[in-house]
């Protein structure tokens, strides 16, 4: 860049310096780029403001009775042991771990932030179908059955409107379960989303999953368990990872 404004700006003489301390002065990094996605859902503002609007009056619907929470999933944990034990942080020198590691699989996390609170309330297996979040919400309703209201915020993944999960929220709201009348997504969607149902859902607009405030507890989780983590089998992960969610809850969590 210095060399073609000299050659184009020879009267200028601009230098290599020159040219960085106007690019500092500006804030501007060239060397640098970075994703990002851009959601075309004709409906994002009005969806992302109905979910914001919701978090800002979490505090009063909880005093009235309704409670709001976050729900999706932290899939592909891996479950990493390193050849060899870690060296332990010493003055002067970072903690030191072993590049190489034995893979014992990975497991999905199902979790549900509850906005008011900062509760998370989980299901951990090795899959996250749609009968594994059906069997996830019917752990936050039994969870919460004390609520008149309880109203979620999800993401598009099609687990999140299924059959299943249909019939959960048919239950919890003492209605009918027709299948014939739930053939479709759109009509799945208008079932989930009813805001005269006592237990409902508001799901984020296509690429906007960043909207759901789990994502804030998963990054977290990820800096605070998954990153440094050496486990020694998959029975090793999960009963760490309980003793972590569960002291997290009593300790920590916080809206």
């Amino acid at each position: 860049m210095a060399r073609r404004l000299v050659n184009e700006h020879a009267a200028e003489a601009m230098s290599r310096g020159t040219l960085w301390r106007i690019l500092h002065a500006a804030d501007l990094k060239p060397h640098r780029s970075v994703y990002w996605l851009n959601s075309h859902d004709p409906n994002f503002d009005a969806c992302a403001k109905a979910i914001c609007g919701l978090y800002v009056q979490s505090p009063t619907l909880y005093r009235h009775g309704e409670l709001l929470s976050c729900t999706d999933e932290k899939t592909g944990m891996q479950i990493l042991q390193r050849l060899y034990p870690t060296q332990p942080a010493r003055p002067g020198h970072p903690a030191k771990r072993e590049q190489d590691y034995i893979r014992h699989g990975t497991r999905a996390l199902i979790a549900s932030f509850v906005v008011p609170t900062g509760e998370v309330v989980w299901n951990l297996g090795p899959t996250r179908t749609s009968a594994d979040f059906a069997t996830h919400l019917l752990h936050v309703a039994e969870r919460f059955l004390e609520w008149r209201r309880l109203t979620g915020v999800l993401d598009n993944l099609n687990t999140h409107w299924s059959l299943e999960v249909c019939e959960v929220l048919a239950m919890r709201n003492g209605l009918p379960f027709d299948r014939r009348a739930l053939a479709t997504g759109a009509q799945r969607r208008a079932f989930l989303t009813d805001p005269e149902h006592a237990y409902r859902f508001v799901y984020t607009p296509k690429h906007g999953s960043w909207l759901n405030q789990v994502e804030l507890w998963f990054s977290v989780l990820a800096r605070r368990f998954l990153k440094r983590g050496d486990f020694a089998s998959p029975a090793d992960f999960e009963e760490r990872l309980r003793r972590f969610l569960d002291a997290d809850n009593a300790h920590h969590a916080h809206p």
